[in-house]
């Protein structure tokens, strides 16, 4: 029996990229997945072609009412929420400090960071009382090192990173799996945003350096389990070959 069957994972950033890829894993291993996005069309195409397994709930994670409401309709529809995959994410706007717009670079930090603590927030009141829970946070290399014109995504996956770490420290007693996922460079729509900017040296990659998004999907799959508990509080970073290993990804 998988890991997750019969368990409800919640996935933001589920319309497309990592978040589609993980929905239909997780479904295939025994999951209900709850489908969040603002683009309710594509959710609820994805959740119609998985089936009975799948909910989509338009949602915007910057928005705390919105993100508790999801997860309220989650635990309505499914009986429990027992993981959350944070994937959500932007990359616009890619500008320097000195030109970028305060009102984009501040959505931005409302999406990357304000997003992952309400999805956290609304989730952590059913898995404490439930005693157990997973919840992942999809990062990057950017929260540790600096990029020309990814001011507001550094900062917002650094400041994911430490909240991860936080979650874990305050939540593991009651049972709750904190950790990261840094997958490096993956061949979705960011990408494409990335290599259209022209700016600095992540857009002047080749597209076959990038990895499929099936395989973050099957490293957060692997993260629900026992074996990755060496890494509760901290953050993985599927550029190590080791874990690549692991995952069994080559």
């Amino acid at each position: 029996m998988s890991k997750i069957s019969g368990k409800t994972a919640i996935i933001t950033g589920a319309s497309r990229g990592i978040g589609e890829a993980t929905a239909r894993l997780f479904v295939d291993k025994g999951a209900n997945v709850v489908l969040l996005a603002r683009s309710a069309s594509q959710i609820e195409a994805i959740a119609k072609d998985i089936g009975n397994a799948a909910l989509a709930v338009p949602c915007d994670v910057s928005k705390y009412a919105e993100m508790e409401a999801a997860v309220a309709q989650a635990h309505a529809h499914f009986g429990s929420v027992d993981i959350l995959i944070n994937n959500a994410g932007v990359i616009e706007p890619i500008s320097r400090l000195s030109d970028v717009d305060p009102i984009a670079w501040a959505c931005a930090i409302d999406i990357n960071l304000t997003g992952v603590f309400n999805g956290m927030r609304a989730v952590l009141p059913h898995m404490q009382t439930a005693k157990a829970g997973t919840i992942l946070t999809v990062s990057s290399g950017a929260a540790r090192n600096p990029i020309e014109g990814w001011s507001h995504y550094c900062s917002s996956k650094a400041g994911a990173a430490m909240l991860t770490g936080c979650a874990h420290m305050e939540n593991a007693e009651f049972g709750v799996r904190c950790m990261g996922l840094s997958p490096g460079t993956v061949a979705t729509q960011m990408q494409r945003d990335i290599k259209k900017s022209g700016i600095n040296p992540v857009s002047k990659l080749d597209w076959e350096i990038h990895i499929p998004a099936d395989w973050p999907a099957r490293t957060l799959l692997w993260m629900c389990g026992a074996d990755a508990d060496e890494w509760l509080g901290q953050e993985i970073s599927l550029r190590d070959t080791d874990i690549r290993t692991r995952v069994g990804l080559e």
